[in-house]
């Protein structure tokens, strides 16, 4: 009998038999299915390729060993994970490949597949049902791709998934309920689909760490399960169009670590209760219609970085409070109505960057002590009603980019420290009462891309440091009290776009080195002290389209190396003392296409080049008594012919008697004429059709400097320069004090019986035009009316439309609107939209935003004009508007508009998307050759071609050089396009939003991601 001891001995060995004999063949059994499903796997990748398509090759790669090689190359394709022990597939990462085609369960057949990333992509097709199937997957990112529909009611079937993101799709209708029963789930990313509702069962995700609902049309409150998210750290909801106030339960979410509800419709206050959460780090609730203050609670978030409250409508003041978060870096308070002053404690917080506060009416000083104590990067107040000195230690931490303070009341001069402020990049202080001299140092910042000093009382010169700012490319320096002369160094600044230094006292010559600066594209030293003979390599300045140099003391004649210049549109010389001969080289120039040429007051002789003795110059050559013309519409404007003209002298008696008839011709015309307009305006009749004419009577909207005469003088056909389905406009050249002055005269079409109660905008035009002042939008000086016949007298804009400018097609794009030149429009453009929608009480809907409504001034700032259609949103009632009438153009109307009749806001922000994209590809709206005969817009042209194989590219204009161009700053212009004509209104931002973005896309910003 055996012992225990022996009995256990045996045991052990039997068991151990039993393990040899069993679980050895069920390792080997398991590792070689693991070899034999890892064999198998390239054959499955490789049909997962078939089933897809890959235009340019990027799955060129996966292709199976021709030489025998290792089975598990197909690790080493691209995209391809594998596990580094059983080298099965793990993961996928195939995103920004430009793959399409449809999406099925082939891929699911990997057993290892945990992670499937197909971003940035073309598929299109419903929610990939198929992937239920990856029952092992934990990463699924199906973002910036064109799935659509609704997302599944089973989607709970992917049960091992934590991270999900679907942003940048076209989902539609409720979030399903079962997305409550993924219960790993811990990101959910819906950033920018079409999703209407949020679904309660979120509440049920407890490891969820990361929730982005943003940019959906969203329209109901938050809903209150959330709040037992108690593990949430990251709740966000921007451009939801969340309606209702924000709900007091957030206070509740202690782990909240950021939270963002931004571009909602969200109302009411700001609730003390979200000013109680321990962890938060980010608080961003900007672009709602948030009223009320700030709450002082604030200083309770004491683990707050970021607080962005911008583009809402809270007043009150800032409070004393936030001076009491330690970690505070960034403050965004811009575009609100907050008053009072920046709070003095501001300047202790030691982590404060980013100081945004424009766009407020904030009184006081600047606190002196800000930016001793920190390292400041962004400080901008601009318009507001600071008063007060500039603070000398703003860039005391060396880090300084942005300084921008325009449109104060500051006063004082600029402190000596800044001299030393090499970080600094934008230097933006114009529209206020500074005095002084800049210092030297601070001209020639070695990183400085724009130096904007222009209306203040600058004194002092311009020192030789300017060459040294060699970044530099916006030089404003125009109406101050400089002295001295332009600096020969200029001629290092080979970047530099625009000089602007008109309205200042230089003197001296103008500096042959100026004409080296080959980039420059504007040049305006009009209204100064300079002498001299224009420099005579000034045709090296061949990029330039606008140059200035009138009401000056220069001299001599004008040099024929300015044919050269093959990208002037604009040249004025006028009121200076050059002389000689008019050059015949101009005529080689296409002076017909010129936005502006004017050489008028100067001492000009001899004949006039005969290409140039047109009508269209009736204004360009007056004042010049020696210059002798010949064609008898020149005798008509009574210009004195003094010079030896072989026409003149063949026949001296028949031309002495043709003249003298003219003119008496002309003088019983004018007495005739006078004596209509006389009794047109001062007495009633009846016209033919029986439409009694009343006393004519003006009603004005600023001071005006001319009478209802002048106005009625300038009704002459020679002096219409448009008409269209309204009426006709006239330009009226008027002299006061030897000094010159346009308007344009906007003639309606007379009382017509088929046409009796139409009033062509007349109405529209003055309650509106009348009564709002803004820098972008055309003024409107006064009105006329006789009860037959109404006028509208507007300040003359002499450029023209951008329409016109940028679709003639005689128009030379590449000269007359580079990348800059047509950046500064669409940011004037926005900036005068966004006062209607923003500033005007009631709000204004211009409803017929387009390139031929904006008008270009003689320094191409854009002005928003015919207001004939526009709707004023009155304070009690909805601000979308149901028509009757379709109005608007085509190309440029909304697809709600179009769709359903609906008009609000985001109906003018999709127009002006379109002449923003019209800015950039140089295209019309409709009808260009690119877009087929299918009836394709622009916008869907743009949207195709950007997807295509080449890209961003195939949409830029390529009129457009590389040396006027940066298109690093025209793909950001072109990325607020394409949010701007977004298919869905919710999703457009506001033009308060577009006003910034465009800030933010100033030439000289980082490049966007595309």
């Amino acid at each position: 009998m055996l012992s225990t001891a022996a009995i256990h001995k045996h045991a052990a060995k039997l068991l151990l038999l039993l393990v040899v004999a069993f679980v050895l063949p069920q390792v080997n059994n398991a590792t070689t299915a693991a070899t034999t499903a890892a064999a198998s796997e390239p054959q499955i990748l490789l049909s997962f390729k078939a089933s897809i398509s890959d235009p340019l090759g990027h799955l060129g790669d996966w292709q199976l060993p021709q030489n025998g090689s290792s089975s598990f190359e197909h690790c080493s394709w691209s995209g391809v994970s594998c596990d580094s022990i059983s080298r099965s597939v793990t993961g996928l990462d195939l995103q920004s490949r430009n793959l399409s085609g449809a999406l099925d369960s082939t891929v699911c057949n990997l057993p290892g597949l945990a992670s499937l990333s197909l971003s940035d992509n073309n598929f299109t097709q419903l929610f990939p049902v198929g992937l239920y199937s990856c029952k092992n997957l934990v990463f699924l990112d199906l973002s910036y791709n064109n799935f659509f529909g609704p997302l599944p009611d089973n989607i709970s079937s992917l049960r091992s998934l934590e991270y999900l993101d679907l942003e940048c799709n076209a989902f539609t209708g409720p979030m399903p309920d079962d997305i409550g029963n993924l219960s790993q789930l811990q990101y959910f990313n819906v950033w920018e689909c079409l999703l209407t509702t949020i679904s309660p069962a979120l509440g049920k995700l407890s490891r969820l760490t990361n929730l982005t609902l943003s940019y959906n049309p969203f329209t109901t409150p938050l809903p209150p399960e959330l709040r037992h998210l108690k593990s949430l750290q990251s709740l966000k909801c921007g451009g939801c169009q969340l309606t209702g106030s924000i709900p007091d339960w957030l206070g509740e979410l202690k782990n909240l670590d950021f939270l963002e509800l931004t571009w909602n419709s969200l109302s009411g206050i700001i609730p003390s209760s979200i000013m109680h959460l321990p962890k938060l780090t980010s608080l961003e609730l900007y672009s709602n219609k948030l009223t009320g203050p700030i709450p002082s609670e604030v200083e309770f978030l004491v683990s707050l970085t970021d607080l962005d409250l911008n583009s809402n409508f809270l007043n009150g003041s800032i409070p004393d409070t936030l001076a009491k978060i330690p970690n505070l870096g960034l403050l965004h308070l811009w575009n609100n109505s907050l008053t009072g002053e920046i709070p003095q404690g501001l300047a202790s917080l030691s982590k404060l960057y980013d100081l945004s506060l424009f766009g407020n009416q904030l009184t006081g000083i600047i606190p002196a002590e800000l930016g001793l104590h920190t390292s400041l990067e962004i400080f901008d107040v601009s318009t507001n009603l600071l008063t007060g000195a500039v603070p000398s230690g703003l860039c005391t931490g060396g880090r300084l980019q942005k300084l921008i303070f325009f449109n104060n009341s500051l006063s004082g001069g600029i402190p000596s420290a800044y001299e030393d402020c090499e970080s600094l990049v934008r230097v933006r202080m114009y529209h206020n009462k500074l005095s002084g001299a800049l210092p030297s140092g601070m001209w020639g910042l070695p990183r400085m891309t724009i130096l904007e000093i222009y209306d203040n009382s600058f004194q002092g010169s311009v020192p030789p440091q300017l060459g040294h700012a060699t970044n530099l490319q916006t030089l404003r320096i125009h109406n101050n009290k400089l002295t001295g002369t332009v600096p020969t160094d200029i001629d290092k600044l080979q970047v530099l776009d625009e000089f602007t230094a008109y309205g200042n006292k230089l003197s001296g010559t103008i500096p042959d080195n100026l004409c080296k600066c080959s980039s420059m594209s504007k040049l305006l030293l009009g209204s100064n002290q300079l002498e001299g003979e224009i420099p005579s390599n000034i045709g090296d300045l061949s990029s330039l389209a606008i140059l200035d140099l009138s009401n000056n003391h220069l001299s001599g004649s004008i040099p024929p190396s300015i044919v050269k210049m093959v990208s002037l549109n604009s040249l004025d010389l006028s009121r200076n003392n050059f002389s000689g001969d008019i050059p015949p080289v101009l005529t080689r120039m296409r002076l017909k296409d010129f936005l502006l040429f004017n050489v008028s007051y100067n001492d000009f002789s001899g004949v006039l080049p005969q290409a140039l003795d047109v009508p269209m110059f009736n204004s360009s050559f007056i004042g010049n008594p020696k210059l002798c013309v010949g064609a008898p519409w020149s005798l008509r404007r009574s210009m004195n012919c003094q010079a030896d003209s072989s026409r003149l002298r063949k026949q001296p008696g028949m031309m002495a008697w043709i003249a003298g008839s003219v003119l008496a011709s002309a003088a019983a015309a004018s007495a005739l004429c006078s004596y209509y307009l006389y009794k047109r305006c001062h007495q009633p009749s009846k016209t033919r059709d029986g439409c009694k004419e009343e006393p004519w009577t003006m009603t004005p909207f600023q001071k005006l400097t001319f009478t209802m005469d002048d106005v009625m003088r300038s009704l002459d056909e020679e002096n219409v320069i448009g008409s269209g389905g309204a009426g006709k406009v006239y330009k009226a050249t008027l002299k006061s004090n030897n000094e010159y002055s346009h308007l344009a005269i906007k003639k309606l079409w007379s009382c017509d019986k088929a046409e009796i109660r139409n009033d062509y905008g007349f109405n529209t035009e003055v309650n509106i035009l009348g009564r709002i002042r803004h820098f972008n939008i055309v003024r409107l000086l006064c009105c006329c009316s006789n009860g037959e016949t109404n006028l509208l007298v507007y300040e003359y804009v002499p450029n023209g439309s951008l329409g016109d400018v940028l679709h003639h097609p005689s128009t030379k794009i590449s000269g007359v609107l580079d990348w800059p030149a047509r950046y500064r429009i669409a940011l004037g453009a926005a900036q005068g939209l966004s006062y209607l929608h923003h500033d005007c009480a009631p709000a204004i809907l211009h409803r017929d935003i387009k390139s031929n409504n904006i008008l270009l001034s003689d320094e191409y700032d854009a002005l928003l004009a015919d207001f004939g259609i526009a709707k004023l949103v009155g304070s009690n009632s909805s601000t979308e508007f149901s028509m009757s009438v379709l109005a608007g153009s085509h190309g440029y109307i909304a697809p709600e508009y179009a769709h359903r009749m609906k008009v609000n806001e985001k109906s003018d922000v999709y127009s002006f998307g379109v002449v923003l994209l019209e800015l950039v590809t140089g295209k019309k709206p409709v009808g260009s050759p690119e877009f087929g005969d299918n009836g394709v817009d622009i916008v869907t042209w743009a949207c195709n071609s950007i997807q295509s194989k080449q890209g961003v590219d195939a949409v830029i204009d390529p009129r457009l050089s590389p040396a006027s161009c940066r298109q690093r700053d025209l793909l950001l212009v072109l990325k607020i396009a394409l949010r701007c004509t977004n298919a869905l209104a919710s999703s457009r931002p506001s033009m308060r939003d577009v006003v910034q973005m465009l800030l933010d896309a100033h030439p000289g910003s980082n490049p966007p991601k595309m």
